[in-house]
């Protein structure tokens, strides 16, 4: 058991809001690493990314297809999901499994597994980039005899905006 957040925002433990303050860097960092990997990033996947990157907070992925419609007018889910899996399977996107919603990773560049601060109030989320977290889950997990394959540790409260007010 983690008992506490790091309190410093340094490289070991940076906390992430979700609300990417220039989408379009964010997009072209992807475009970069997917070049970098051999990936095609369709036009539609582009699309999607856009529209995760500009939510500003996790999104689900019946909203992205009614926005998807308003542009297109014919998207189905299948074709939102399949774009979704795409970006997840390569990190440059997270899905909260407690919210079922997606959010875009801070880091697409590098694959890595993170915690969540997710608030119930205002559905914020943020990213916990510290790799003690992970290497301590998966620590446990081996000294029980556990073979991890992915984690997923969100955790709910209240963020301290919505704690203000």
């Amino acid at each position: 058991m983690v008992a506490a957040f790091p309190s410093e925002h340094d490289v070991s433990g940076k906390l992430h809001s979700h609300h990417v303050e220039d989408p379009g860097s964010f997009v072209a960092a992807v475009e970069q690493a997917s070049e970098e990997r051999g990936l095609r990033l369709t036009p539609l996947r582009k699309e999607v990314l856009e529209l995760v990157a500009a939510a500003g907070r996790p999104v689900k992925a019946y909203d992205l297809l009614d926005q998807l419609r308003e542009r297109h007018g014919n998207a189905a889910p299948p074709t939102v999901y399949r774009a979704l899996d795409f970006l997840l399977e390569q990190g440059f996107i997270h899905k909260l499994e407690s919210i079922n919603a997606y959010v875009s990773c801070h880091h697409p560049a590098e694959a890595h597994q993170v915690p969540f601060l997710i608030c119930d109030n205002c559905a914020s989320a943020q990213e916990v980039c510290d790799a003690r977290v992970a290497e301590l889950i998966e620590a446990q997990a081996r000294s029980f005899g556990f073979r991890p394959q992915a984690q997923t540790l969100e955790v709910h409260g209240l963020c301290k905006h919505c704690r203000k007010g």
